[in-house]
């Protein structure tokens, strides 16, 4: 017993060993933390704390009033502009407008913000700082909406310079009017301008000017419309006046788009051209299928009704003609031409087959014989009888009154010779009239094809 009470007594003090050990390494560990956080924390001090509550002191933003422009009362204060344009969001033919993305930079000096410095260093503030000291009224000339995006603070950026020099940066979208000439549509190009101006100040207080001249508009390479092809970005500027208030500097912001003609190709000239063929099927077209050549017609008509009316739907209603108004109104006339070219076809062929009926009855062997007498005497009569009287002339025929019979026998079996030339006329005027008909759809196979290709062929050479 007494060495069991040894035992335990030995595994607790090893027990109590080794806690205090682990104690003593915690406390170790605790103030090495402590030793490492102090030496980062004096490394890198919160220089917030140092200036808390004195930032505008330091630019001395209260010994001013800010409300009045730097050097009020002196020359006009030159303020540069660059600016580095994000994306076209958008053009619209409709609303004769675009949608602008763009980064908008004011350089400036404002003595009234310079500050010691001893590393020559800038300062950087958000928007918060913008509200309370000059910038630059700058505004866009024929916008209709303009924001400055807001996610998830103010995109707004103000750099000041120990010399007073200030950056002001904001990231703006701009929706503003394109005075667009749509008299080659869709073969058009189109140059839209965004203008910058100051509101307040006329140019003997403010000098708006292009930074660095054209390399102050800078592009994305990765900006691209569906319909348009950006050909360039070039800036320009000029003086601005208004009759009650003077004269402005204006910043021009121009770019030049030319339209692709793929999408128009495919949706609006293919389209008619290929109605415009399918009217010419008709020509091939027997004249006396009436049916098929005027549903053909009437339905290539209302095809091209329809590719016109698409086509305006989606276009301002302008009030001069677009060149895809010539096109389309072309093929339709051509198209409609082409449906009356059958109305001539079917008109003369009925009007020759009426002359034709005519001659047959002026010429016909029954004439002037009822049609059921005429029957009765080719069913009585044989062959024999007939042949017997094929010698019989004219001069030869017994009136009428006395022998009805013998008449009628010898109109119906003339001689040879009369029968012959009576066919032979027939047979010409029946070619003749087949000709007459059938040289209208003849001559329309030449004609719309080689006439279609020629208005083609100008069109092209004019609009391309």
């Amino acid at each position: 017993m007494p060495y069991f009470a040894k035992l335990l007594l030995l595994i607790f003090c090893l027990v109590l060993l080794v806690e205090s050990r682990k104690h003593r390494r915690r406390r170790w560990t605790s103030h090495l933390d402590v030793q490492r956080a102090s030496h980062i924390f004096k490394k890198n001090r919160d220089l917030t704390k140092a200036w808390k509550g004195k930032t505008e002191q330091l630019l001395r933003v209260d010994e001013h009033d800010f409300t009045m422009r730097p050097a009020f009362g002196g020359p006009a204060i030159p303020v540069g502009v660059d600016v580095q344009v994000e994306s076209l969001d958008s053009i619209s033919e409709v609303d004769m407008d675009f949608t602008m993305t763009l980064y908008l930079r004011h350089y400036w000096k404002d003595e009234r913000l310079s500050f010691p410095s001893t590393n020559n260093k800038s300062m950087t503030f958000d928007g918060r700082l913008v509200k309370k000291i000059w910038v630059p009224d700058v505004f866009f000339v024929h916008s209709k909406r303009s924001f400055i995006h807001d996610t998830t603070t103010d995109n707004i950026m103000l750099r000041v310079f120990p010399d007073g020099h200030v950056l002001y940066s904001m990231r703006v979208t701009v929706t503003a009017m394109c005075n667009m000439d749509f008299s080659h549509f869709p073969l058009d190009s189109q140059t839209c301008s965004l203008e910058l101006e100051s509101y307040a100040y006329t140019d003997e207080d403010l000098m708006l000017y292009w930074k660095n001249g054209n390399e102050s508009l800078k592009t994305d390479e990765k900006i691209s419309l569906s319909q348009f092809l950006i050909q360039k970005f070039h800036t320009t500027s000029r003086l601005a006046f208004y009759s009650s208030t003077g004269w402005y500097n204006r910043l021009y912001i121009n770019f030049t788009l030319r339209r692709h003609i793929f999408f128009f190709l495919l949706q609006t000239y293919f389209p008619a051209t290929l109605m415009v063929m399918l009217s010419w099927v008709s020509f091939w077209i027997d004249r006396r299928a009436v049916p098929a050549r005027v549903s053909l017609g009437i339905t290539t008509v209302l095809t091209m009704s329809t590719i016109i009316t698409g086509v305006n739907a989606s276009m301002p209603r302008v009030s001069y003609i677009k060149a895809v108004d010539i096109y389309l109104w072309v093929s339709f006339v051509f198209v409609f031409l082409s449906v009356l070219e059958y109305a001539a076809v079917n008109y003369l062929t009925t009007v020759q087959e009426r002359k034709e009926r005519k001659l047959r009855e002026r010429f016909s062997c029954s004439c002037g014989i009822p049609h059921s007498k005429t029957m009765m005497l080719d069913g009585n009569y044989s062959e024999s009888d007939t042949n017997s009287l094929a010698g019989y002339t004219r001069n030869q025929m017994v009136p009428e009154e006395e022998k009805p019979e013998k008449m009628v026998v010898h109109l119906a079996m003339s001689n040879e010779s009369n029968s012959s030339r009576k066919r032979g006329l027939k047979g010409h005027m029946g070619l003749r009239i087949i000709q007459n008909t059938h040289a209208i759809d003849k001559y329309s196979r030449l004609i719309f094809p080689g006439t279609y290709i020629f208005f083609n062929l100008i069109y092209w050479s004019v609009f391309s």
